[in-house]
């Protein structure tokens, strides 16, 4: 039997900061990766209120008591994207405060014995905010004759590190782009995000002027709560209208994104950065995929039905077990080649050549005069007229010009309003005479015409041979 879980030794591995308050906001415990960041000890926190183990005043304080509040008073996760927030120095660095951003998350932890638990997940996200504020803001270099030899390497190597930067940021895959001030102007815009707006001149121009189409899409309203709440906002497969070249129409793109406010030391937010990907291929491979699915769900519906038809008719014409699983075996064997022939195409249709030419291939193509332009045919016509062919050749090898030395004479035309004319005409062979009852043949020829493809089929029983012509629409699938 597997030894039961150590879930605090779990908890203490974990490589992420993490520390739990109880209801009244005192510290109850931290794992290792907690007190290693905070550089304190379990002594000195536990058993401590918050604020009192890191004392803080003013918008810092504010922000993280709401926010813990709004956790523990609605059970409900609260993150703070960026917070600035001294801590103390450890006495071996010189005491006094230092200032560090982080990354909050708290969470409500229920308990069957008290009122439950507050756990927080903080990241030290200093080195990051430092890097955006030297790639996106950098200071003008102090005059050389106020600085010595040792200070002005370092300026110029900070200088190099932040040109560094912001190249690694103009080649980066994903879209990045800042936007400052209350108008939202372009201060930086790397190639990825050049290439999404059609390489347009928007660098120093306000978003209202830069990406006019964006105005009525509710992008400047998200940019301008960003501002006001200090908060991010994450978009996933949001659809954008955009011109993809200068003067160009509107083109729909997908766009997972977030909006990050640059938030500046007296917590004011001076402007907004952006990154993200385009996802635009990956949203309409999945619709269609989903589109496939319907289809394939609509086709597999269809050829039940058609092949419970098949069997139902085949049996009430058959007269023994043999003459029925021969009949109804070609007739799947029918259904099945139209069936493998839009498989190949992905069911986006199939070649009426390439229909007649698998029911008619067995009886020698001498036989078989075909005139006609090549035509497309949708699945949904494929399928029927594949069956309609099939029950055309198959009357024709019993009784008509295929059963003796006679030929097939097949002509077609598709005309303006993409409506199909196909004649299907026997020479050579016995007269045709006018069946006493209708069979199965002859009535799934005019189901499948008339019904399901919403067309219009007549057949000539003359003395030279049997002549059916039919119409049927090809510009739409039917349901």
């Amino acid at each position: 039997m597997a030894s039961p879980i150590d879930f605090k030794a779990v908890f203490d591995r974990i490589p992420t900061p993490y520390m739990m308050m109880d209801h009244a906001l005192n510290i109850v415990e931290m794992n290792a990766a907690y007190l290693e960041v905070t550089g304190r000890t379990r002594e000195d926190l536990c058993g401590r209120y918050v604020f009192d183990a890191f004392p803080a005043e003013g918008e810092s304080r504010r922000l993280l008591e709401e926010s813990l509040f709004r956790t523990r008073d609605t059970g409900k996760t609260d993150v703070i994207a960026v917070l600035r927030y001294a801590i103390p120095k450890p006495a071996e660095a010189g005491g006094g405060f230092e200032d560090r951003y982080w990354s909050c998350t708290h969470t409500w932890v229920p308990s069957n014995e008290g009122p439950g638990f507050i756990l927080q997940n903080t990241q030290d996200i200093t080195e990051l905010k430092r890097l955006k504020d030297s790639a996106f803001r950098p200071e003008a270099p102090p005059s050389t004759a106020m600085l010595g030899d040792s200070v002005l390497r370092r300026v110029e190597t900070l200088q190099s590190q932040s040109m560094q930067i912001r190249r690694l940021f103009m080649r980066a895959p994903s879209f990045v782009a800042v936007l400052k001030g209350e108008d939202h102007v372009f201060d930086f815009a790397n190639e990825a995000y050049l290439r999404l707006v059609g390489r347009r001149d928007i660098v120093g121009r306000p978003l209202r002027l830069a990406l006019p189409e964006v105005l009525d899409q509710g992008f400047i309203s998200l940019l301008d709560e960003v501002r006001r709440s200090a908060e991010p906002f994450i978009g996933r497969d949001l659809p954008v209208m955009l011109a993809r070249e200068p003067g160009a129409p509107l083109e729909q793109r997908f766009l997972d994104f977030i909006y990050q406010p640059i938030v500046e030391a007296d917590g004011s937010v001076s402007g907004v950065f952006v990154e993200g990907s385009d996802m635009t291929e990956r949203v309409l491979a999945n619709q269609r995929q989903r589109l496939l699915l319907d289809e394939l769900n609509h086709r597999v519906k269809n050829t039940l039905a058609t092949v419970q038809a098949i069997a139902q008719q085949t049996l009430r014409g058959s007269t023994t077990p043999e003459t029925f699983a021969g009949a109804f075996e070609s007739r799947l064997l029918a259904l099945s080649q139209t069936h493998n022939a839009l498989t190949d195409s992905q069911w986006a249709g199939a070649g009426l050549r390439q229909i007649l030419s698998q029911e008619l291939g067995p009886y020698g193509e001498e036989r078989v005069l075909m005139d006609g332009p090549e035509t497309h045919l949708p699945a949904r016509v494929a399928l029927s007229l594949g069956m309609v062919f099939h029950e055309l050749a198959t009357n024709a090898a019993k009784y008509g010009a295929l059963s003796t030395a006679g030929k097939l004479v097949l002509t077609w035309s598709v005309t303006a309003d993409a409506t199909l004319v196909f004649e299907w005409r026997e020479t050579g062979g016995p007269p045709a005479a006018e069946p006493r009852r209708r069979g199965f043949g002859s009535r799934l020829i005019e189901r499948s015409i008339a019904n399901e493809l919403r067309g219009v089929v007549s057949a000539d029983y003359a003395s030279t041979g049997l002549t059916v012509r039919f119409s049927v629409p090809l510009a739409r699938e039917f349901d």
